[in-house]
Order: C-alpha cells, then structure tokens, then sequence
C-alpha cells in the first residue's frame, strides 16, 4: 500500500491530497473520496486505504484548503465541546459548488499518472455525501459511480443543490441514509429520489434501520460495525462492477 501526499493547484489555491494506491503497478480504476467535516484524521486515511487495497488509487483531498492549517480533529472531543463551534468556520469555506470547482483540478490530476484506466469513481460522507453527487452531475463524462453515505441537504432550495443535477447524471448512485438524520429526513429524501427518477438516472437508495448519522465512520461514537460492513459491501460491488 502507498500513501504518496501531494499538492492539487485549484482556481482558489493549492490543495493537499492524499493518493492511496494498491501495491503493483496497475493501471487501476480511481475514485476521489469525499471527506466528511471532521476533516483529514487517521481513520479518514485509513478509509481510503482500505478502498485501495480493493484495487483503486484513491485521490482524498483536503477539502478545506481554503482555511488555512489546522490540526486533526478528534471526533469525540469535537461532539463534546460543540460541532458546530469547532467546525463551523472551516465547512464555510467550501460548499457543493466550491467542490465541483476543485473536481475539475483533481481530475486533471489523476489525467497525468499513468497508474489510472477507465472511468472514475466517487464517494462522500456526511458533508461530502451531496460533493460526490455534484461531481458526477457536473463531469458525466467522467464520473461513472457516486456513492453517498449519510450524506445531508441533498435536495435543497440552494442553487447547489446536487438534486438540481439530476438531468445531467450518466453515472450510477447508491444512496445510504440514516433512519434518524435531522440532515436528510424522509420528505428531503423523496424529493431527492423523484428528481433521479424524473432524469431516468439509474440508483439504489437504502434507509439504514437504527443507524445514526456517521455510522460509517470507525472513530465517530455512532459508528455501527455491522452497518458499516453492510455500506463496504455495497460500495465495493457497484465499484467493481461499474469501474473495473
């Protein structure tokens, strides 16, 4: 396994990323993963490494560039003290448009390795959730399978809103979402499921019964190992089948 870090020049400024690849010498399908908003941390890496390890080179960028330096967050200390107090300042430096932006800079760059064939994955969390979907709505001619876990806001009156790109998605989705997610409750989710339906899109959406928002994320005190199994299982077979 390799975790080669390096600098992603966007129209905003420069971008660090993680590139997590397989041990051989490929080419391999990619897949840009989409943080949640607790940010770059080990468990985040560790993430994308087991993703690798399936036979992907995984591009995890740091999405919140645009704030500047920070330290990895603890999750739990983060709940405790008050999410969006910590966090607040940093998620208002990017959004889904922001994004979309900085796909086009990380497309480009996974243009140049010559470790990459075919087409092209993505996957968010949480906050990433709706980025993933953007990004297959905005670069259809790229991006072949998006992959959202409690991912919240997906059908929003925003301009961003990644529902808003049902018409322009070629890509297939998988959607998972929590049973209890004040981000991304029934009636967000029906609207979200008739805008891909209206577009003809070709999905799979799953309520996850019990689990909380975050379930997938092993330092997260939600997690839900059993769940998360479940959410790794169907990401790796629409990966497979559709990018490799």
């Amino acid at each position: 396994m390799s975790d080669q870090q390096v600098t992603i020049q966007t129209r905003d400024g420069e971008c660090s990323a993680h590139v997590l690849t397989p041990e051989g010498n490929g080419p391999w399908p990619a897949v840009i993963f989409y943080m949640d908003a607790l940010a770059i941390r080990p468990a985040i890496i560790e993430m994308g490494q087991r993703l690798a390890s399936s036979g992907y080179v995984v591009l995890l960028p740091d999405l919140f560039y645009r704030y500047g330096p920070y330290a990895p967050f603890d999750p739990k200390a983060v709940f405790a003290q008050g999410f969006r107090e910590v966090i607040g300042p940093l998620m208002a430096t990017t959004d889904n448009a922001k994004a979309a932006s900085d796909t086009q800079a990380f497309l480009t760059y996974l243009d140049t390795r010559a470790d990459i064939a075919g087409k092209i994955g993505t996957v968010g969390f949480c906050m990433g959730g709706g980025m993933a979907i953007t990004a297959a709505g905005t670069f259809p001619d790229r991006i072949a399978a998006a992959i959202s876990f409690h991912g919240g806001r997906l059908a929003t009156d925003e301009p961003d809103s990644p529902h808003l790109l049902a018409p322009k998605i070629t890509a297939e989705l998988y959607i998972a979402a929590a049973d209890n997610d004040h981000s991304y409750p029934p009636e967000m989710a029906a609207k979200f499921e008739q805008a891909l339906n209206d577009a003809g899109v070709t999905y799979r959406a799953e309520t996850y019964e019990g689990a909380a928002h975050g379930w997938m994320k092993p330092d997260f005190p939600v997690y839900d190992e059993a769940a998360a199994e479940r959410g790794w299982a169907e990401m790796l077979a629409l990966f497979g089948r559709v990018l490799k």
